[in-house]
């Protein structure tokens, strides 16, 4: 089982790590569904406080758009995953860790192009 955090910004992962005042946790079990999800709002927007509860709460992977180096460096010393520079709706986000294909970088959203 893998424990997932997202921080959010209203239904999409937050554009700036150290900006986001809530947080998706859920937990991923062996065939990749997660059996458990909660959302968290934290008191106040900061990169430390984020950090600190991705520890406490046992994070495995944390998936995030922006973030800094320092940050980034941090958490991938104490052993968890980051897959940073994504750009997705909460849902999409879910469904690719479920597939095994959330990697840095994705992009997931679809733009209508309008003629």
């Amino acid at each position: 089982m893998a424990r997932v955090i997202i921080p959010l910004y209203g239904m999409e992962v937050a554009p700036r790590f150290d900006l986001t005042s809530e947080v998706w946790i859920g937990v991923q079990g062996p065939d990749g569904h997660f059996l458990e999800e909660r959302t968290v709002v934290m008191p106040q927007a900061s990169a430390e406080n984020l950090c600190q509860l991705i520890l406490s709460e046992g994070a495995d992977v944390v998936v995030c758009g922006g973030v800094e180096q320092e940050h980034y460096d941090y958490l991938v010393w104490k052993k968890n995953t980051v897959d940073d520079d994504v750009i997705a709706v909460l849902d999409a986000a879910k469904k690719a860790l479920e597939e095994g294909g959330l990697r840095s970088g994705a992009v997931l959203l679809k733009r209508s192009v309008e003629e």
